[in-house]
Parts: C-alpha cells; sequence; structure tokens
C-alpha cells in the first residue's frame, strides 16, 4: 500500500517549495497522490497539476522505448485542495478543502477577498515594525516573496535575513507573535462559513489537526458536532504530531460523527525543519485507500450541490 499526503504546502503560501518541486519530490519519495493545501489560495495548483500531467504525457509516449521511465516512481496525484484559516470563540480553526473546483469563479472572488484582508493587516503590521525599530515595508516583502501570500513565516524570515533578529522564533518572541506588540489579527471567516464554501466549490471539507487546538474533549465534540450540521464531511485523524493515543480520540470522533478519515505532514519544506513530506518526523503513514472513500464522497457531492 502505497502513502498519500493529503495536507501540503508551497511557497504560494507558507512552504518553501514551488508547486514544481512539490511533484518531483513526491515522486522521490513514492507517494501515490498529495494535495497541495496552501493557505487561502488555490495559486500553486494550477503550476502543480499541469507539472504532474505533462510529466504522465512524457512518460506515456516514452515508455515503451525508456528503460529509465519504467523503472522511475510513478507520477504522482496532485489533488487540488486548500487551507482556509477561520476564527472560533478566540482559537484559530483551520479547514481544509480536498477536490475543491479551483477555478470555479465565485469561490476566487471569496478568495481574493481574503488577500484584500491579509493586505491590510500586513500594511499595519509593517507600520507597527517601524514603530518599534525594524525599517521593513510591504512593498519589501512583497518583492522578496513574490506570487506569495505574506504571512508570518515571510516575516521571521526576511527579518532573519536582514540581520534584525538571530532566530525566526525571535521574531515571534519580540514583535509578531500571538500576544507580541506588532502582531495585528486578520479578519478571519468563522469555521461553519469555511465549511459552506468549500463546499460550493465541490470539495470536501476536512476539519484539520483538531489535536492541536488543545480543546477539551467536550469542547473539541461540541466544534465537531456544529461543523457536521454545516456539512463538515472529514477529520484530520493522522497527523505528524499525533501520538497514537490523539489518533484514537480522532478516530472515534470521525466514527461518531460518521466523518471521513484525512491525514497529512503539514509539510511546509525549510519552514518547519525535520518535518517531510509524507513521513512526518518519520512516524507518519497515511494509506492510499483513505482515497477510495473520499472520492465516492467527491461524486456523491458534485451531484447534491447541483
Amino acid at each position: 500500500m502505497q502513502r498519500i499526503d493529503l495536507h501540503v504546502h508551497s511557497n504560494c503560501s507558507d512552504g518553501t517549495f514551488s508547486p514544481t518541486q512539490l511533484v518531483d519530490y513526491a515522486m522521490e519519495k513514492g507517494l501515490a497522490a498529495f494535495a497541495l493545501t496552501d493557505h487561502d489560495t488555490v495559486d500553486g495548483l494550477e503550476e502543480a497539476m499541469e507539472y504532474a500531467e505533462r510529466l504522465r504525457k512524457e512518460r506515456a509516449r516514452h515508455g515503451e522505448t525508456s528503460p529509465s521511465d519504467r523503472t522511475a516512481p510513478p507520477v504522482p496525484e496532485v489533488i487540488p485542495g486548500i487551507e482556509l484559516s477561520s476564527e472560533y470563540q478566540g482559537a484559530d480553526i483551520h479547514v481544509v478543502g480536498l477536490y475543491i473546483r479551483y477555478q470555479d469563479e465565485t469561490f476566487r472572488r471569496r478568495l481574493r477577498e481574503f488577500v484584500d484582508s491579509r493586505d491590510d493587516r500586513n500594511e499595519k503590521m509593517c507600520e507597527k515594525l517601524r514603530a518599534a525599530g525594524v525599517p521593513v515595508t510591504y512593498e519589501e516583502l512583497q518583492a522578496a516573496y513574490p506570487d506569495s501570500v505574506i504571512t508570518r513565516a515571510h516575516y521571521a524570515g526576511f527579518l532573519l535575513e536582514k540581520g534584525y533578529i538571530k532566530s525566526r522564533q525571535e521574531a515571534f518572541d519580540r514583535y509578531i507573535g500571538d500576544h507580541a506588540p506588532c502582531y495585528i489579527p486578520r479578519e478571519k471567516i468563522t469555521p461553519v462559513q469555511a465549511v459552506e464554501l468549500i463546499l460550493g466549490a465541490g470539495g470536501i471539507p476536512v476539519l484539520a489537526h483538531p489535536i492541536l487546538y488543545r480543546m477539551s474533549i467536550e469542547r473539541l465534540e461540541y466544534l465537531v458536532g456544529e461543523l457536521k450540521k454545516a456539512g463538515l464531511m472529514g477529520i484530520e485523524a493522522i497527523y505528524s504530531t499525533y501520538s497514537p493515543a490523539d489518533e484514537r480520540q480522532i478516530r472515534d470522533l470521525a466514527q461518531k460523527y460518521d466523518l471521513l478519515l484525512s491525514g497529512g505532514s503539514d509539510f511546509h519544506g525549510a519552514n518547519k525543519p525535520g518535518l517531510d513530506l509524507g513521513l512526518g518526523y518519520g512516524r507518519l503513514f497515511v494509506p492510499q485507500e483513505l482515497l477510495q472513500d473520499i472520492k465516492s464522497a467527491v461524486k456523491a457531492n458534485d451531484v447534491n450541490i447541483k
């Protein structure tokens, strides 16, 4: 049974691999499929999917005559996805969308609204940094990370490169962490709205890494119940930092609320050192068989939303 990875980031948000590099790296890791789930953007999907399709066509043309093609690892399926940031009772909650119709114009318009909100927040954070003696402008950040959705990970990398700090963690501790003086929260949608937005794009909404929210069992179960009513279809039961007990807890929730099982590494490249694609911190295994139920749900969902 081959492994898959349903939670992966590129440099179109806060990862360090390009979408094309992710396809190559997924082949190196022997993945059957991976979902590109950048934060609040679908900008990398076309590049990754077109590159994977081009590789498959080249294999088909030369496979009969090229021994290297016949022995090379298979080209992975690139699943179009996204990770939406939302807020619930003061907590940051993420909802992953799998097999979204990322070219849907209504969906893309909503994402542009998210980007506009990020731009306004980033301008204000740069103002606060300058007031704190760190001479950074939003234009400099955009120039340093072209075609990326600027997140706090980019701030940390930029400040480190410029020599304003000695480590990425220092950026969060001194300036941009949740309770640091230069932090400004971004306006976010609710988890219910995130679920509805993904459903509207024909996708499968999945509650991402629920253990990371550090909720009581009762509070987490209430959240899952409310999202199920809104149309939540899956939950991330396999994740890089889960203990066996964590995974059992989420699998039990999935069974209780009739949710699909999903899993992924949350790979970010160099921005999460030691965390590898498809492997997490070395013990992660997301089996390919999970895709069978997810794909069946995609077909049913497509019928339901027409």
